[in-house]
């Protein structure tokens, strides 16, 4: 287990970066979002869509950023897809996340 409730892939992998065959900890944030590129080997873009309160108007304006996450062998995900990913150290310049839950089509 990795320290969080989600449920372990049953495909295994030998991904030295991933959180339940490999040696990577997890810890810090857990976010969700959906999944909007997955070109890149062993690499997904991750949309996630929050409100800012903005204080001079006193109303909330949508937001979203795109965060690059590093998918395991075991883990199968597709464009659309809404996922569960964990912070963890830094794996790449950009990358300081990886998936570690698949929920499913949005």
């Amino acid at each position: 287990m990795i320290g969080i409730d989600v449920q372990e892939p049953e495909q295994k992998c030998d991904d030295p970066n991933c959180p339940f065959h490999g040696t990577l900890p997890v810890r810090g944030q857990i976010l969700e979002g959906i999944v909007t590129s997955d070109r890149a080997e062993r690499t997904i873009t991750v949309e996630r869509s929050f409100y800012k309160f903005i204080r001079k108007y006193e109303r909330y304006e949508k937001r979203k950023s795109k965060i690059i996450v590093h998918k395991p062998d075991c883990i199968d995900v597709n464009v659309g897809d809404a996922v569960k990913i964990a912070e963890c150290k830094p794996l790449s310049k950009t990358k300081h996340f990886v998936v570690v839950e698949v929920k499913g089509d949005r």
